[in-house]
């Protein structure tokens, strides 16, 4: 068995971030630099445009803020220093702060998660029980549902990442990627990873699938009772309510799962690096775009605004 000073061996780690020629390192910084900012002033825009139109004070919109300010922070804690680590000028992490780094972006992606389920939730009640929907779906209900997806991602994610801080580390101390995730913390670690890999797979096992068996279950009623909608006009309204949410929900559920949902820490740490980019990247800055070109209230609201200028 190791010693226990071997746990102080590696104090910090190198991210490999993309290796290859400065040059196409440099192309990758600008599109990172790009949609950051792109992401930053598109989730913004959706906040203040949604706080500014008291027609748009509902819960849906209320949970697409909270969906948008999360989106900021997501991309906040891996692009940054993404790109630190593409221009070799912060290529290095510390123990701490990888931890800390690991602990914030899977928190963030598990509440986006158990939003989404919840957005689903919403729709399904909007749509199922358009009469009584007000009633069951009020600010208590929503606030609590909207507290519960930041507490549980955040709760369910620290253990984890309190189980990766005891693991052993006695080097090689550099990681495969652009930020710290549990993948490459398992592969580097030289002590018994097992439980780590127990413990991930459990947690993704409730956050991914059980959030995602309620999105798909709510859906299933949605479209049965889209479906039942005699008049054309009707169907197209009810269905235009969730499209976006829709596409959303298919986006981020596919890439999570193939990232977190396995019983094994996976060897392929390329294509880890590759679908944790278009998470943390892609993802985010999509989201805006989507509920503004395909929600007719977002889209009126934003002309409004732009007339008013």
């Amino acid at each position: 068995p190791q010693p226990t000073a071997n746990r102080t061996g590696v104090e910090e780690f190198i991210l490999l971030g993309f290796p290859g020629l400065w040059h196409s390192r440099i192309s990758l910084v600008v599109a990172f630099a790009l949609m950051y900012c792109l992401t930053v002033i598109g989730n913004a825009s959706i906040i203040a445009l949604i706080w500014t139109n008291s027609n748009l004070h509902t819960p849906m919109y209320f949970f697409l803020c909270n969906l948008s300010f999360l989106e900021i922070w997501y991309t906040t804690g891996a692009v940054p220093k993404a790109i630190g680590v593409m221009l070799g000028s912060s290529q290095t992490i510390s123990f701490s702060a990888c931890i800390l780094q690991l602990l914030f972006l899977l928190s963030l992606g598990s509440t986006e998660c158990f939003l989404l389920s919840v957005m689903a939730y919403d729709r399904y009640l909007a749509i199922c029980y358009p009469l009584r929907y007000s009633s069951l779906m009020n600010s208590v209900l929503s606030t609590r549902l909207a507290l519960s997806s930041w507490l549980g991602g955040f709760l369910a994610i620290s253990v984890l990442a309190f189980l990766t801080s005891r693991l052993t580390f006695c080097g090689p101390n550099v990681i495969n990627h652009f930020l710290c995730d549990i993948d490459s913390c398992l592969a580097l670690s030289c002590s018994d990873t097992w439980p780590v890999e127990l413990a991930t797979f459990l947690v993704s096992l409730i956050v991914v699938v059980a959030s995602c068996v309620v999105t798909l279950v709510s859906y299933i009623y949605i479209i049965s009772s889209i479906l039942r909608i005699h008049s054309a006009h009707g169907r197209k309204k009810a269905f235009s309510t969730c499209s976006a949410h829709l596409s959303v929900v298919m986006i981020w559920y596919g890439s999570t799962m193939f990232l977190y949902v396995k019983p094994s820490a996976q060897k392929s740490l390329d294509l880890n690096k590759l679908v944790n980019t278009f998470n943390t990247v892609v993802t985010p800055l999509l989201n805006p775009f989507i509920y503004t070109l395909r929600n007719k209230e977002v889209k009126q609201a934003l002309g409004r605004a732009f007339q008013k200028k």
